[in-house]
């Protein structure tokens, strides 16, 4: 059976300032997101699920998802505050989405076979998905999963700071920790992170290996995901009802802690480009103009 893609887009750029899922990068009118599902569908995904909020479904319908879906399968999942286990309910002051493990989980009735996971307005390079897709169609326990590690000199925008997972791995190439960093900034070069709102700075390498939620499962793992979400709704929910955040990352960590799991790093010398900033939008256009004109993507990815 072929893998199947899971695209984590109903989540608002906060700071980018606006909903940047759907912002055109080409002339053709295309988003990041035509890029990834052309690009899933060459390396071999057979289906995809594109995580939205229900509010959305007839804009993201109408700027993607219909075009997409006339040349794969293609399924929604909505992700909403009150889809959560029984037993629990939403603290009256919650607005923010649980967050992206929780959009995983949003997509449980759609996972039937391995998958990856990836953001929506990120541009991964099709290197990631080929290797994925090896991974996931090769891959017989159900209990190793995979991710794709990006050099963080080639994650990083010039107009601002980043949010990035550091990774660590062990000599035969499996994840030990991902740490959340969310304050990086280049130049790439000589990279460093804050976590006091710059009053002090810590030099990273350029060739620290980081994750951009660039996911290999197998199915399986949404066991885990439910499990834990539990546990994060009883316990880290009533300390911070309104901000807390059910992370990927942080079940794979947890995975990872308690022996259950294992994550092969699937290393790439792929170079991201996306939208954290407004200011970022020139730079990635030029990026996609000089890969068509390199004849990698045609001007029009669905004709």
């Amino acid at each position: 059976m072929k893998p199947m893609l899971v695209i984590m887009a109903a989540g608002m750029g906060s700071r980018f300032g606006g909903l940047k899922q759907m912002t055109p990068v080409d002339g053709a009118g295309q988003v990041i997101l035509d890029y990834s599902a052309y690009d899933a569908c060459q390396a071999g995904f057979e289906k995809i699920v594109c995580v939205i909020k229900k509010e959305m479904e007839a804009d993201f319908r109408a700027a993607v998802g219909d075009r997409i879906g006339k040349r794969c399968q293609l399924q929604y999942a909505f992700q909403a505050l009150d889809d959560i286990p029984a037993g629990f309910s939403v603290p009256a002051e919650r607005v923010k989405p649980w967050g992206t493990a929780h959009a995983v989980y949003s997509a449980r009735a759609y996972i039937d076979r391995p998958f990856a996971v990836i953001n929506a307005d990120d541009f991964y390079g099709r290197g990631a998905f080929l290797a994925l897709a090896r991974f996931l169609q090769s891959n017989q326990d159900e209990h190793t999963h995979a991710l794709v590690a990006y050099d963080l000199k080639n994650t990083l925008t010039e107009n601002g700071t980043v949010a990035r997972g550091v990774c660590t791995a062990d000599r035969e190439g499996y994840l030990e920790t991902v740490t959340e960093l969310t304050a990086i900034q280049g130049p790439a070069e000589a990279p460093s992170y804050t976590t006091d709102g710059g009053a002090h700075w810590t030099d990273l390498a350029p060739d620290t290996p980081v994750s951009l939620n660039t996911w290999g499962f197998h199915q399986s793992f949404m066991d885990a995901i439910g499990e834990r979400l539990g546990r994060f709704l009883a316990e880290q929910v009533p300390q911070n009802p309104a901000k807390a955040e059910f992370f990927l990352p942080s079940v794979v960590n947890g995975c990872l802690q308690a022996g259950t799991d294992r994550v092969k790093v699937l290393p790439t010398d792929e170079v991201w480009h996306g939208v954290t900033y407004r200011d970022d939008l020139p730079a990635l256009q030029q990026a996609l103009a000089d890969m068509r004109a390199a004849g990698k993507y045609p001007v029009n990815l669905w004709a």
